[in-house]
């Protein structure tokens, strides 16, 4: 067994800051040959920069991720680039419909829907069958603790993360015969751009200091460390499972 990566391709959502960009860097770092996909440019550009040297190679592809065409043609550009898709991680999302329930509009409710579950759901679609054609891969969906208990004023949020983990159950009872895992990656409260509406907050921050077993603010290589592992042959016993990173936060 290794966490080694080598000749493996991946692609990653969302891989230009953040969690994404600090899976993309390890990924690389253990031998993986890597796409990263986001709608700008210019993150993807310096976050593929970051990365030369590395024994794996990083290519940026703009891609909406709402838009299924965008997907279409990053699955045609990885393939193009690199060859099949062995190791697909689906980490883009969004919290647009953030604030009380009942003034979250049903437009971000389908925005928040759209990129946090259907965007999963078409790329699996157009992944998968290689998949099951060469014998194996990984597929990694980027949940949330707020998919494990709610989330106050993330009522989106909470039940689109909630909706990813059934269906990566799913997806692993459905695709485990052809040796495909599929398992997610609950983070806790994680330093990035996406999340900085909540360890701005002093006050949250105190509680969670005041609450959380390891009480300091998480950082996105910790995750980066569970995804390596799910996407290595270390965890190839491994499937249908939710890894929960945060500190210990969901003990209390």
């Amino acid at each position: 067994m290794s966490f080694r990566l080598d000749g493996k391709v991946a692609i990653v959502t969302g891989g230009g800051r953040g969690i994404g960009k600090a899976i993309t860097r390890r990924y690389a770092e253990y031998g993986a040959n890597v796409v990263i996909a986001s709608r700008k440019m210019e993150n993807l550009e310096a976050a593929a920069k970051e990365c030369e040297g590395l024994p794996g190679k990083v290519a940026p592809v703009p891609c909406h991720v709402g838009r299924p065409d965008q997907l279409k043609r990053l699955v045609e550009e990885t393939e193009r680039l690199f060859g099949p898709v062995d190791i697909l991680v689906n980490n883009s999302g969004t919290n647009v419909g953030q604030g009380p329930a009942l003034e979250v509009t049903d437009e971000a409710l389908l925005k928040t829907l759209e990129i946090n579950v259907l965007a999963a759901q078409r790329l699996i679609r157009l992944v998968v069958p290689g998949m099951m054609a060469r014998g194996g891969g990984s597929v990694i969906n980027m949940a949330s603790i707020a998919g494990l208990r709610p989330q106050p004023g993330g009522l989106a949020y909470s039940a689109t993360k909630a909706a990813l983990l059934m269906m990566t159950r799913v997806w692993a009872i459905e695709f485990g015969a052809h040796r495909i895992r599929v398992n997610a990656i609950c983070p806790g409260l994680v330093r990035t751009d996406f999340s900085e509406y909540f360890w701005k907050d002093e006050e949250y921050m105190a509680h969670l200091k005041a609450t959380q077993p390891l009480a300091y603010l998480g950082q996105p290589d910790e995750i980066a460390g569970m995804a390596l592992y799910l996407a290595s042959d270390e965890s190839s016993f491994v499937t249908g499972t939710a890894m929960v990173v945060d500190g210990g936060a969901t003990t209390r």
